[in-house]
This record gives C-alpha cells, sequence and structure tokens, in this order.
C-alpha cells in the first residue's frame, strides 16, 4: 500500500446534517493491537461520538469499536474512551475556539492513512431547524435538476 493511500472505515453524515463544520484538524487515536485488527476489517461506528478537551487532551468518547474474532483476552471495551493525538498549539486553538458560545468538537470521519489510523475532527457550529430546513431544500433542487438532466439526455 503507498504512503498516502487513504481508505475510508466511518463516516458521520449526522454531523453534517446538524452541524455547520468551521474548520477539520486530522488527529491520530491511541488504540491497542486488536482494535487496529478491528479497524482493518471495517468494524468501527462514530455515529454517537463526540470529543471532548480534557487537562490539556483531546479524548473520543462513544466510538464503537467492534472486538476483534480472534482477539480473545486482548480485546478492550467496545466504548471505551480513546486518546486523540494531536500537537500542542492545535489544542490549545482549539480550546480558545470552544469557549466561544456555540462551538464544539465533532467526529467527522475515520481512516486509514497508509498504515495508520486516523480521525477527521471538525470544529462545529450548531444548525437551528430552518438552516436543516435550506439544506434539504437545496438537496431536493439538486436532485430534481439532475433528475431533469437525465431525462432530457434520454431523449
Amino acid at each position: 500500500m503507498a504512503k498516502d493511500s487513504v481508505k475510508l472505515i466511518a463516516n458521520n453524515k449526522k454531523a453534517y446534517h446538524e452541524y455547520f463544520i468551521e474548520e477539520k484538524y486530522e488527529a491520530g487515536i491511541s488504540l491497542a493491537g486488536t482494535e487496529v485488527k478491528s479497524i482493518r476489517q471495517g468494524k468501527c461506528s462514530i455515529k454517537e461520538s463526540y470529543v471532548a478537551i480534557e487537562k490539556g487532551e483531546v479524548w473520543i468518547h462513544g466510538m464503537h469499536i467492534s472486538p476483534y474474532e480472534k482477539g480473545n483476552i486482548f480485546n478492550k471495551d467496545p466504548l471505551r474512551s480513546r486518546k486523540l493525538l494531536m500537537h500542542g498549539y492545535e489544542i490549545n486553538k482549539l480550546i480558545g475556539k470552544i469557549k466561544e458560545k456555540g462551538y464544539t468538537l465533532m467526529p467527522l470521519q475515520v481512516y486509514l492513512k497508509g498504515s495508520l489510523v486516523k480521525v477527521e475532527i471538525g470544529l462545529a457550529r450548531g444548525k437551528k431547524l430552518y438552516d436543516k430546513r435550506e439544506d434539504i431544500q437545496k438537496k431536493d433542487q439538486r436532485r430534481e435538476a439532475e433528475r431533469d438532466f437525465k431525462v432530457k439526455n434520454l431523449y
């Protein structure tokens, strides 16, 4: 596998619907060996997870990694909190941004970058109900336009 190849493992579509994503950051994740093997098989979910900064360290909570079938006693708790690996200046920048009203950190995707497991986290601001309606309306208009374009090209 090439060094720069990226294989998507888990994607958080709900985050894009519920939040405006202002900035994105890439972070490593501290895992046990059997967790890495399970992620390579694609058994990871970040739908209900969130990111928190505690005592100057970034943690991801609620990320579900299924136990590795051949891992027996070495398997860890599937929902345990895991430490994200980021530079100190990035963490300080995030702490300053999160103190502003309405900002939070959300995991956006988990992927393999070469042989490393990475998590993309986003600095997010919550959407109001009318923002969500506008997004749905735009998506419907785009889908309708694509459908019309397809119908016109058939004849």
